[in-house]
Order: C-alpha cells, then sequence, then structure tokens
C-alpha cells in the first residue's frame, strides 16, 4: 500500500514562499479580471434580458410573438403575468463588490511579494531605534 508524501521543504526556505506569493499574487490578479469581465457582461446583457422578456408594451418588441406555436392558427399568446426582474440587479452590485474585495485582497498579496519595492526609510525606524546624535 503507498501513501502520498507532499513535500513541503521548499516552501520552509524563503525564495520557495516568494514563489508560492508570487504565483498567489498572480492567480488573485487573473481572478479579479475574471470576474471584473463576467460581472460587466452580465451588467452589459441585463437591459437586453429586460427589454427581451417584458412585456413589451411601451416598446413594440414582444418575444411570446416570436414563437412558434404563436403562429399557429386560432391560437392567441399573451403573458399570464410579469413578473418583477428588477432583483436582477442584486447580483450585479454584489458582483462588483466581491471584484473590489478580489482587487485589494490582490494588492495585500502584491505587498508580500518581492515585486514590491520596500520603502526608503532610514534604518532607525525600522529597527524601532533612537537615530544616534552626531557631536557632544
Amino acid at each position: 500500500m503507498s501513501s502520498f508524501q507532499l513535500n513541503l521543504s521548499p516552501l520552509m526556505e524563503p525564495l520557495g514562499f516568494i514563489k508560492v506569493l508570487e504565483a498567489d499574487f498572480v492567480v488573485t490578479l487573473v481572478a479579479t479580471f475574471l470576474w471584473l469581465v463576467s460581472t460587466s457582461a452580465w451588467d452589459k446583457s441585463l437591459p437586453d434580458i429586460k427589454l427581451a422578456t417584458g412585456p413589451g408594451w411601451s416598446t413594440g418588441s414582444n418575444i411570446v410573438q416570436e414563437l412558434a406555436p404563436c403562429h399557429s392558427q386560432g391560437v392567441i399568446c399573451y403573458f399570464g403575468s410579469v413578473t418583477s426582474i428588477g432583483s436582477l440587479n442584486v447580483p450585479v452590485i454584489f458582483n462588483f463588490l466581491n471584484m473590489i474585495l478580489w482587487g485589494g485582497n490582490a494588492w495585500f498579496v502584491y505587498k508580500e511579494t518581492n515585486l514590491h519595492s520596500p520603502s526608503n526609510t532610514p534604518a532607525f525606524h525600522t529597527q524601532g531605534g533612537i537615530p544616534l546624535t552626531t557631536g557632544i
């Protein structure tokens, strides 16, 4: 019987962990971009969905009249009820908020990678010490 073993020793080294952070950063950027694209596509198609499925009284278009059974002799097609499709806006809002959350996550992952250059602060600020006085 064989057992699965995962070698985590490269992750214990600083360079191995940095490569994991860089890969995480790239994956986070790709996920954020895809989330933005898919949310934008849904937001762009939302008016078309509302127009195509609406009753068509004000726009003159009616999807029910385009159905094949409605063209038969003696068949009258009409909407039995019109449901509210305003709730389709809610996923768009939450998807944009989620995309902002992923973008914020990408920023913090970026700050952990070596792609982010450290600031040019003097050494005594980063070490918590007091600068030495020159001269007495």
